[in-house]
């Protein structure tokens, strides 16, 4: 009934046809849980993960101390709902067991009625790239992030090896499953 009233067929429902989202996820209380490289690689096999599993599309991306930046596009059959949940519940499981190896999962320790453990603010936040502007703005925002005077990981975006600048510099990626936003 409701689908015949809006004239929306179960086609449509079922394929989203996403555009090239930007998401920042942070780490609870901007913890500063990603600067130790062990964190950051957990990231980067979650995307990779992601993409094998033909979930999304990675098209940029900054790993910083203590939040992540994407441009990715969630597939088509997908609801993006559901692979960033599956993002972010992975990448805090395994958070959870890197911590337990180094002794500092007590910081982590939130004792809420649902959880007893929590890495990551409960909402992220997601803007559509609706157009080439806006995704190239938010493309040199997470390119330059590392080089602010806040943050001084990287004297230029091509020289931190956690983001797909070097990439966009070099056209060379290190990371198998990156794709210029462009195709």
């Amino acid at each position: 009934m409701f689908l015949k009233r809006c004239q929306i067929s179960l086609t449509d429902l079922l394929l989203y046809n996403y555009h090239i989202e930007f998401l920042t996820a942070t780490i609870l209380n901007w913890k500063h849980l990603l600067k130790d490289d062990a964190y950051k690689q957990v990231i980067v096999d979650s995307l990779q993960w992601l993409t094998e599993q033909a979930r999304c599309t990675i098209h940029g991306f900054v790993i910083m101390p203590n939040h992540i930046h994407l441009l990715w596009r969630i597939s088509n059959l997908h609801d993006r709902f559901n692979v960033q949940g599956a993002l972010l519940s992975y990448t805090a499981h395994r958070f959870k067991t890197v911590a337990k190896e180094d002794g500092k999962l007590f910081k982590h320790f939130v004792a809420d009625k649902d959880r007893l453990f929590q890495f990551w603010e409960r909402d992220s936040l997601v803007k559509e790239c609706w157009n080439e502007t806006f995704l190239l703005q938010k493309l040199n925002y997470i390119h330059h992030n590392p080089c602010q005077p806040h943050w001084k990981l990287a004297a230029t975006p091509e020289d931190y090896k956690w983001s797909s600048a070097r990439f966009y510099h070099t056209g060379v990626s290190e990371f198998g499953w990156l794709k210029h936003y462009a195709g």
